[in-house]
């Protein structure tokens, strides 16, 4: 069976090869009888975008260090990290490194007042993440030299404390990640096969999609070389997944407002991650740096964030794709207004704009990451060219306000759309589920639930 082939008969189509989409494609192998899967995207390898280990934090977001999360979103986050944690130990331990890395990680807090803040949120969050562990001074410069040294080589002069999580599944290397969900999704209908069940998967990469459009309980895909008819298609795109809904009349109600991250390097200085606390008042994350897990010897330190007008940070030629989803109107305005009317975020976004300034950006750029190394010089920081990619975040014209976190449109017919902006990794084997139930539901195929709960939940 070929895509190329015009009126191709599928279970299920999922458009999209980055990480959230081949995880659900794991999942429909692994844990349903379906009898024929398809994934196609337009690129020509794997997690070519979004989930290329270069544009993205390369984390696995857990809620024990990210203060910009409640108690009760961080348990919710840590059930869907946790999935990727148990996804691991169904793979071989040399391909489980490969994909997950173990490291260290901190929060750091600078100051009387963050650490008075980072105290307290370790008393009320601890009981619930155990492996938490309360850092002074002294702590943190065994666990990070680097850290709790000042510029004159001497102890900081600041008051510092870190909540810590000793090493554990922490980093990820999300391209080897949506490889190998490919790989296992592959495995799972091997196995099949040899106890005499065929099932069959498509996968067709430099694959693009221009229309979609339903006939009755079925999903037509023209791909330009043939027609796909799908009983049901899972569009995971990133935000090229809001400008096909859009185009099939969905999702009218979002705008897209695209947020790139640069990131910058210094010789190797940290042993694990290390963040910084979220200021409450701007949507975009706190600088945090992180051995890179592409580049060894290297620690990447970031992102920046610049609001930027393409879908896609190097080809200029998604401008026109963004001018089709921003859907530019007085809601759209009246958000950008809101946004800059706060001196925080108005300050936030003309700083960000200064870093991508030739000659004064890594000077400008070094005054924040000496918060989290003050001994770091100028001569050792180089821009991480070819690092950092774009987020769609949306914003909800209804409601005159920007939604932080992933979205997912869904349809009254046999088609889901999923946006998915940072942690979209973290959240990508949760977002399978959420798809995966909805495709049993309407197909009414057979389903491996207690198979799921006990490799994915530790049931």
């Amino acid at each position: 069976m070929s895509l190329a082939e015009p009126a191709v008969q599928v279970d299920v189509l999922i458009v999209g090869g980055g990480v959230t989409g081949t995880a659900l494609l794991f999942c429909l192998a692994r844990y349903t009888d379906l009898g024929s899967l398809a994934l196609i995207d337009k690129e020509e390898t794997l997690a070519a975008i979004n989930s290329r280990a270069s544009n993205n934090s390369q984390t696995i977001h857990c809620g024990d260090i990210e203060t910009n999360y409640t108690l009760e979103k961080a348990l919710q986050v840590k059930r869907r990290a946790d999935m990727l944690v148990h996804y691991g130990q169904l793979l071989e331990p040399g391909e489980r490194r490969r994909v997950i890395v173990p490291c260290q990680k901190m929060v750091l807090g600078i100051g009387e007042d963050q650490c008075a803040a980072l105290r307290q949120r370790f008393e009320t969050f601890s009981p619930h993440f155990p492996a938490m562990q309360w850092l002074d001074a002294p702590a943190i410069a065994s666990w990070e030299p680097a850290v709790a040294t000042a510029a004159d080589g001497g102890p900081r002069q600041e008051a510092i404390a870190a909540i810590g999580i000793p090493e554990s599944p922490a980093a990820v290397d999300y391209g080897a990640l949506a490889e190998s969900f490919v790989d296992q999704a592959r495995c799972a209908l091997a196995e099949d096969a040899a106890a005499g069940h065929q099932r069959h998967l498509d996968l067709r990469l430099g694959c693009r999609v221009r229309t979609l459009h339903r006939v009755g309980d079925r999903v037509h895909v023209d791909t330009g070389t043939g027609t796909i008819e799908a009983r049901y298609v899972v569009v995971s795109a990133g935000a090229h997944s809001l400008l096909l809904a859009q185009a099939m009349g969905y999702g009218l109600q979002y705008s897209c407002l695209p947020v790139a991250g640069s990131f910058y390097f210094l010789p190797e200085v940290l042993r694990g991650k290390v963040y910084t606390v979220q200021n409450d008042r701007l949507p975009f994350a706190a600088i945090h740096g992180d051995p890179d897990v592409l580049v060894p010897g290297k620690t990447r330190f970031g992102p920046t964030a610049l609001l930027l007008p393409l879908l896609e940070r190097y080809r200029p030629a998604s401008f026109w794709e963004f001018l089709r989803v921003l859907r530019l109107d007085g809601a759209v305005l009246a958000v950008f207004w809101q946004l800059f009317r706060v001196a925080d975020i108005r300050n936030y976004i003309i700083r960000n704009l200064l870093f991508e300034v030739p000659f004064l950006r890594r000077w400008l750029f070094l005054q924040d990451l000496r918060r989290i190394v003050p001994a770091a010089r100028l001569n050792d920081l180089e821009v991480a060219h070819g690092f950092g990619g774009v987020r769609p975040q949306l914003i909800d014209r209804e409601q005159r306000r920007l939604l932080l976190g992933e979205a997912r449109i869904a349809t009254d017919g046999p088609i889901t759309f999923n946006v998915t902006p940072s942690p979209g990794g973290t959240d990508c084997l949760g977002n399978a589920e959420v798809d995966l139930r909805a495709i049993v539901a309407r197909l009414g195929c057979g389903f491996r639930d207690d198979r799921l709960q006990a490799e994915l939940h530790g049931a």
